[in-house]
């Protein structure tokens, strides 16, 4: 299946001069949708997982369909404030800014084997985030997932050494 018919270009959106890769056709599709899901499953099937670490919001979309694929628990890793009981949080740079990302406090074990999903791969400054929060707690980060991976932005020099998987590239 040819998962790129299923993403709609939104032209200057959320302002001019960006072009918008729109994933909703692709959730609207029972077909690609679950295609989409076996895809980034593939890569990680013999691998000793633990944990799908989900970024916010989007990344919860693929990731719990994912981690039922893959036998493994959910990690929701959210924006402040969002989470009900004591959480860890690492605060990171954007271009005009910073942001902040939190997990729940011990949700995560030493040495626990985490994947990272998010629907899109950009800049990459967001999971490199979701990376650093978790190995501050010492997991183990065997590789970063993505539906869609935009080349021109250069995400994959914020992620270092670690393994990415991406299923559509632009």
């Amino acid at each position: 299946m040819d998962l790129k018919k299923h993403i709609r270009d939104v032209p200057d959106f959320p302002k001019p001069g960006i072009l918008f890769r729109d994933i909703t056709p692709l959730l609207a599709s029972q077909e690609a949708f679950s295609e989409s899901i076996q895809k980034l499953a593939e890569p990680w099937q013999n691998e000793a997982i633990d944990h799908v670490a989900a970024v916010e919001a989007r990344g919860f979309l693929f990731a719990g369909p994912l981690a039922l694929q893959l036998g493994v628990g959910l990690i929701p890793v959210r924006k402040p404030g969002k989470l009900p009981a004591d959480t860890i949080s690492y605060q990171y740079d954007l271009e005009y800014g910073t942001d902040t990302l939190e997990m729940h406090k011990g949700i995560v074990r030493p040495q626990s084997r985490v994947l990272v999903i998010d629907d899109v791969l950009a800049t990459g400054g967001t999971a490199e985030a979701c990376v650093r929060l978790l190995e501050s707690v010492q997991a183990v980060v065997v590789g970063c997932s993505f539906l869609v991976e935009l080349k021109d932005l250069r995400g994959r020099q914020r992620l270092g050494d670690h393994r990415i998987e991406t299923v559509l590239t632009y």
